[in-house]
């Protein structure tokens, strides 16, 4: 849970609001089901909603959802490609008289894509619920 969230335990009040729809839409966190009415978020757990209000509505502009709401996001795929990109290249350079060398550099630039943009990921992650 993090501080921008409201925890609803069902014992106390089980409650859907009208009108509200089950997405695929966001981070499940572990949830059963997730719902979205307007820009509110809500996830549903065993024993538990856990509520968040969203700056913008995925369903209506997924860009500006994702630069507002979840730039971790972003920061990741743009730190995959980056990273990727860069270390594909180098290892190039370094093997291009050798036998394979694209597949090699293909391969270790994937590997390091999938580093980076974890790690890029997580960074932003971790300040946005600091």
């Amino acid at each position: 849970m993090t501080s921008d969230e409201i925890e609803v335990p069902k014992e106390i009040r089980p409650f859907m609001l009208e009108g509200a729809e089950e997405t695929k839409l966001g981070q499940k966190n572990g949830a059963i089901r997730q719902f979205r009415y307007g820009n509110l978020h809500i996830r549903e757990y065993e024993d538990k909603y856990l509520v968040h209000v969203d700056k913008v509505d995925p369903r209506n502009d997924p860009l500006g959802h994702l630069i507002h709401d979840a730039p971790e996001f972003l920061i990741g795929i743009a730190s995959a490609y980056w990273g990727g990109k860069k270390v594909a290249s180098e290892v190039y350079k370094l093997q291009k008289n050798k036998p394979f060398a694209e597949i090699t550099a293909d391969i270790t630039g994937l590997l390091a894509s999938v580093v980076t943009g974890y790690m890029g990921y997580s960074i932003v992650k971790k300040l946005k619920d600091f």
